[in-house]
């Protein structure tokens, strides 16, 4: 159990920091983190850090690939945490 608390801390922390950096390079024009990785970020666990960071600093808050399917994705693990716990 710690060790999928570790694990869940760092993907969140991950996802929060290549959210922070897209945001970023966005603002500077420069080299985008892919959509693909954001998503794939998220579905590995990093989907509650992800949505607040994006809320919060105001990214990607108008595509419904992410303001839709993050929410989804959270529900989702939600759902399989449910259905696979002992």
């Amino acid at each position: 159990m710690q060790l999928i608390c570790i694990y869940l801390a760092a993907v969140n922390f991950i996802a929060v920091i290549i959210t922070l950096r897209d945001k970023s390079a966005a603002a500077r024009q420069r080299r985008r983190t892919k959509e693909q990785t954001l998503l794939t970020v998220a579905v590995l666990g990093g989907s509650p850090a992800m949505l607040l960071a994006m809320l919060a600093i105001r990214h990607k808050t108008k595509h419904a690939k992410f303001m839709v399917g993050i929410p989804a994705i959270i529900a989702l693990q939600i759902t399989a945490i449910l259905l696979l716990r002992p």
